[in-house]
């Protein structure tokens, strides 16, 4: 969903962060007039071998490519960085999410460069 530029000319991106105990707390970004660039979030709805469905929120604000990953009990935000591939690779801290297409894949950088990813997962397609 491609969302009007934001109501100020800085602009403002909040993101809710529930802790673990339920504790709710706000993190504001803000991006100024010259970072706004095409303001995009989307919402995509994963399924994956182990564990429930979950939805990772994608958030584009040219330069700065985010991604809300749930992992564990934690939400994480989690910045884009290049892969020479053509997927989109996303990092925070030890984790990578890796997408590409209707297919994403986690992985713990702890586990090393050749481990498998922890979760493979694929886009939910709603429509019937």
């Amino acid at each position: 969903m491609v969302l009007p530029r934001l109501l100020t000319a800085t602009g403002f991106l909040l993101l809710a962060v529930t802790t673990a105990s339920a504790i709710q707390s706000t993190l504001s970004i803000e991006l100024g007039e010259d970072q706004l660039g095409d303001f995009d979030r989307k919402v995509v709805n994963y399924t994956c071998a182990t564990g429930e469905p979950f939805a990772v929120q994608y958030i584009n604000a040219a330069p700065n490519f985010l991604a809300l990953v749930p992992i564990e009990a934690d939400k994480l935000i989690m910045s884009a960085v290049a892969s020479a591939d053509g997927s989109t690779k996303y990092v925070a801290g030890h984790w990578v999410w890796w997408s590409k297409g209707n297919e994403a894949r986690l992985y713990d950088l702890t586990q090393g460069d050749k481990a498998a990813p922890l979760n493979t997962c694929t886009e939910l397609n709603e429509t019937p």
